[in-house]
C-alpha cells in the first residue's frame, strides 16, 4: 500500500520518514518530494510504500492519532 504523508518537518529524512514507519511493519519504499533547486522536502510532504495492507493501515491508525494530539 502507498501511504501519501503530509504535514513533514523540512529537516525530516527520508530514513527519519522509514524509521517512523518501519515500527509497524516492513516499509518497502520512502520518498519526500524535494525542492529541484534546493534539495529540501517540498511543502512537507512524502509517500511511504508498505507491502503489508494490515500493517499500513496500523500505521496510518497510529500516526493520525500522533499528529491530533500536536
Amino acid at each position: 500500500m502507498n501511504i501519501y504523508v503530509g504535514n513533514l518537518p523540512y529537516r525530516f529524512t527520508e530514513e527519519m520518514l522509514k524509521e517512523k514507519f518501519s515500527v509497524y511493519g516492513e516499509v518497502s519504499s520512502v520518498s519526500i518530494i524535494k525542492d529541484k533547486m534546493t534539495g529540501r522536502g517540498l511543502k512537507g510532504l512524502g509517500f511511504v510504500e508498505m507491502p503489508s495492507d494490515d500493517a499500513a493501515r496500523s500505521a496510518i491508525k497510529s500516526t493520525r492519532k500522533l499528529a491530533s494530539r500536536r
